[in-house]
This record gives C-alpha cells, structure tokens and sequence, in this order.
C-alpha cells in the first residue's frame, strides 16, 4: 500500500505558464499589460486540473505579499522580476523577460507544500476575482466559498499543443468539462 501511494506522489505534477500578453487600456492616457496564467495539474490540491486566468503585474505583487504574510514569514518567498519604472508596453524584450520572471516565481511558488495550502493562491490562479474579492472569499466574507469561485471561471481553454487545437478551442464558447457553466447557479 505504500508503495502505491508513494508512486501517486511521485506523478503528481502541476504545470504552469505565463504567456500571452495583451495592453489593456483603461482609458484615453492610461493602460497595462496583462497575462494568461495557464494550469494543467492532476494535484489533488486543485479544484481545477485545467485553468487559465488573466492577471497583471500589481496582481503578481499583491498576491507575492499575502503569501507572505500568510505563510507568517516561516518560508522565503521566491522574488518577482523587479518594477522597471522605464516598462514600456512596446518593447517585446522587456516584456518577455517579465513573463520569464513571472513565471519562475509561479513555478517556485507551486513547489512548497506551505503555500499550496493557500487559497489565496488557489483564487488568484484559478478564479478571475478581483484581489478585494479573493480577500474576501479567502476568509469566508463571502457567499460562496473557494471552490465555487474555482468553478465558476468561465474562461476560454486553450490547448497547450498543436496550433489546430488552438484554432479549434477558440471557436468554443465553453470552458473545461469540470466547471459551472450556468453563472446563475454560483453568484459572485
């Protein structure tokens, strides 16, 4: 028996990407870059086996913070890329060299036992809350507890192969086969 369980640790994997950048403007003068959070797992500590989320940078800063203060400083947290006050929404090597970052934090993050205990965590990669309303939910004051808000992300999949799937995945409206697809049965 535990030989058994000792190979289902051992396989168990958590994949995670940070690509696809977009500039979202908020407004005539005023705009940000966000990125797709991508996670494909079999951790029984994931509501979701397969997710994407979009997040932006001050997100990444937010949620480096509350980690930190939850895990009450026993683990060092890995570093984010550093704040460039020069950032420019226009250059393509800043732009991948902060994904690069990004994404070695998430990976770094998602090999402490510690902090997948976290919802925080778990909201910020598989939920599209905004960070008052993972607080909130993280804490119980809301009306709808973690997984709930997991379930209910209705973003758009996108396979991590072949560019046919890609094309194919695009053209559908849903999301996984594992998630609420009626909004109205989980409000936010």
């Amino acid at each position: 028996m535990r030989e058994v369980i000792d190979n289902l640790v051992y396989r168990q994997f958590i994949s995670v990407w940070v690509r696809d950048p977009r500039i979202q403007k908020n407004d005539f003068w005023h705009a940000h870059m966000d990125y797709e959070i991508c996670i494909h797992t079999n951790s029984l500590c994931f509501t979701k086996k397969i997710s994407c989320v979009r997040r932006r940078y001050s997100e990444f800063v937010w949620l480096r913070q509350k980690l930190q203060a939850n895990s009450l400083l026993m683990i060092q947290l890995p570093e984010l890329p550093p704040k460039n006050p020069f950032f420019s929404l226009n250059n393509a090597q800043q732009i991948t060299e902060r994904m690069k970052g990004l994404q070695k934090f998430l990976e770094l993050t998602l090999e402490s036992n510690m902090l997948l205990s976290d919802s925080c965590l778990h909201l910020f990669l598989q939920s599209d809350l905004g960070v008052s309303k993972i607080e909130a939910c993280a804490s119980g004051r809301s009306h709808y507890s973690v997984s709930q808000a997991v379930l209910r992300c209705g973003c758009k999949l996108r396979r991590f192969h072949s560019q046919e799937d890609l094309l194919e995945t695009s053209r559908k409206e849903s999301c996984d086969s594992d998630s609420v697809r009626d909004p109205s049965s989980v409000s936010a």
